[in-house]
């Protein structure tokens, strides 16, 4: 008995190890792990596959509210709840967990189990109220989301040889069943695929997913998970995702309290982070924190400031792109923050930079004030780039950030949110009714003459300020946020809230922008910035009055 219940035991734990690898395989890169701002690194606000989100399964009833709670967390002027980082089939004592953890403006960070749509355990970091010179760029309180630990390559090739459309990190998974003449799988080496998959540093191993705790190790089991963020005292926080506790001390990463963070990244060790206006005396630019010497290295633009809000993006080789208002993309040395390169757009960018793959050249798109893209390559920064039309000429127009996909036929498309109705120049057909207040406008990257260009796709159905779209599987979310944001610089943000209308969530279909599915009245306060984050079934809408709203399919138990 005693030897048949140690053979059981034996199993079930390489059975565990196994069924994380294979989690990680379905719902990690290209699948569900929505890891930062954006995302992933290259900030495409994409999610390459799903099992159960589709253009066919939102054609049929069936998506709607999984459910919704109330945090109590107080709004800081316009902000509330940033869009949750994302952890699925988390493997603990109790079996898988999905969890997705959400930051609120009052210095709070909640972990909430996603499938039971309760909360696991939450941690204020000691901000009580608001800054007394608090205003709309200089808000105070927490501003950026969580992140987790996350690479810079890009998605491996999907079938037939296509970039970036794949998902997964590379070779298919593997069974725990030894290959003829190797002998049995130990669980050593099942620890180290999960961790190769993304699962956390094998025990023993090092690596940069296991340096310190922003790298998913810390003190304690070398498979412990952590999530990291950065509280309004400009502190760098490492919790477990099992229980919230820090397994080590907090570090300083700011030099100040209540700035305006934006896109809090971890990559290979290392904390990211930008900051916008001079709020709390900390200067405006880009920081970078080495987790495990607690060094600290800044870059500030020449003039202006980053802009955009998902802070900088990186390239499938570690390099960081950062967009400023001066009109200059910069791309950084990933550890020193020193300039590589520069592209001069020629206006103020207000969009933050967004980085992808197409014919075996890295690309980087952003927007400029005067309602274009430009397109450039990333090898050649100092050239040309490609410009499209102005699509949009309101005097409110800050996109935040775009996102990017690629359908099942390889086409290319980038995404962006525009303000008021869509420039007749662009050249978009209006196939989705008539735009007066703002839509998210498509587009194609084909070749023409041998270089990548943009062609007009679509524009999608009218939308009251919209957010950056959330791309899975070949469905856009769209998220009419229902904020106003009007000229009058001496508007209050209680005087903004009043004007507001509640946001509505639209599914389209990615290929035509043709609306499949949206929330109607079921969301009852409007969205600052931020926006939709998703994956593995379902996606999910923080509102400024502090609600988390979770839309999906329904589970089986």
């Amino acid at each position: 008995m005693p030897t048949r219940l140690t053979a059981r035991a034996t199993v079930s734990f390489a059975c565990a190890f196994v069924c994380l690898g294979v989690a990680h395989a379905q719902f990690g890169r290209g699948g569900g792990e929505w890891s930062t701002s954006g995302g992933d690194a290259h900030r495409s606000s994409s999610v390459a596959t799903d099992p159960k989100i589709s253009k066919e399964s939102l054609s049929k009833p069936g998506f709607a509210l999984f459910w919704k709670m109330k945090l109590n967390n107080e709004p800081r002027q316009l902000n509330g709840l940033m869009p949750p980082t994302l952890m699925d089939r988390h493997i603990g004592i109790h079996g898988f967990r999905s969890f997705g953890f959400v930051t609120g403006s009052a210095d709070n960070v909640y972990a909430v189990d996603t499938d039971l749509g309760r909360i696991d355990w939450q941690k204020n970091f000691g901000s009580k109220s608001a800054p007394a010179d608090a205003s709309l760029v200089c808000p105070g309180g927490m501003t950026t989301g969580t992140a987790r630990s996350i690479g810079t390559a890009f998605p491996a090739a999907a079938p037939g040889g296509r970039g970036g459309g794949g998902g997964g990190r590379g070779g298919p998974a593997k069974s725990g069943v030894g290959e003829p003449g190797e002998g049995a799988v130990t669980i050593a080496e099942l620890a180290a695929r999960a961790a190769a998959a993304g699962a956390g540093p094998a025990p023993g191993r090092g690596g940069a997913a296991g340096r310190g705790p922003g790298g998913g190790g810390g003190r304690g089991p070398r498979m412990a998970v952590v999530v990291n963020s950065l509280s309004s005292d400009g502190m760098f926080h490492t919790n477990y995702v099992s229980n919230g506790d820090e397994p080590t001390p907090s570090i300083r990463f700011l030099p100040g309290k209540d700035a305006n963070a934006q896109g809090l990244i971890i990559v290979d060790n290392m904390a990211y982070v930008a900051t916008v206006g001079v709020c709390g005396g900390v200067p405006k630019g880009m920081w970078a924190l080495d987790i495990a010497s607690k060094a600290v290295t800044s870059w500030k633009p020449e003039s202006g400031e980053v802009a955009g809000s998902a802070g900088p993006a990186f390239g499938g080789d570690g390099t960081l792109y950062v967009s400023t208002t001066s009109g200059d993309l910069v791309s950084l040395e990933a550890k020193t923050l020193k300039v590589k390169d520069v592209y001069r757009a020629g206006q103020e960018l207000t969009s933050s930079p967004v980085i992808f793959q197409h014919q075996e050249k890295t690309l980087l798109a952003s927007t400029t004030k005067d309602g274009r893209i430009h397109l450039v390559d990333s090898a050649a920064m100092g050239g040309t780039a490609v410009k499209t039309a102005p699509y949009s000429t309101a005097s409110d127009f800050v996109p935040g950030a775009l996102a990017t996909w690629q359908d099942a036929a390889g086409t290319r498309w980038i995404l962006a949110p525009a303000a008021g109705p869509v420039a007749a120049d662009a050249k978009f057909a209006a196939s989705n009714g008539a735009v007066t207040n703002g839509a998210i406008v498509a587009w194609k990257v084909v070749e023409q003459n041998g270089a990548a260009a943009l062609e007009p796709g679509w524009v999608s159905r009218d939308l009251v300020s919209p957010l950056t779209p959330l791309v899975i599987n070949g469905v856009v979310f769209a998220v009419s946020s229902g904020e106003y944001r009007g000229t009058d610089s001496k508007m209050t943000a209680a005087q903004r809230a009043q004007r507001s209308v509640p946001a509505v969530v639209y599914a389209l279909d990615g290929a035509t922008g043709k609306e499949l599915w949206n929330s109607g009245k079921t969301v009852t306060s409007f969205v600052h910035g931020g926006g939709l984050s998703g994956g593995a079934g379902q996606i999910y809408l923080g509102t400024h009055d502090g609600t988390l709203y979770s839309f999906g399919f329904p589970i089986e138990h």
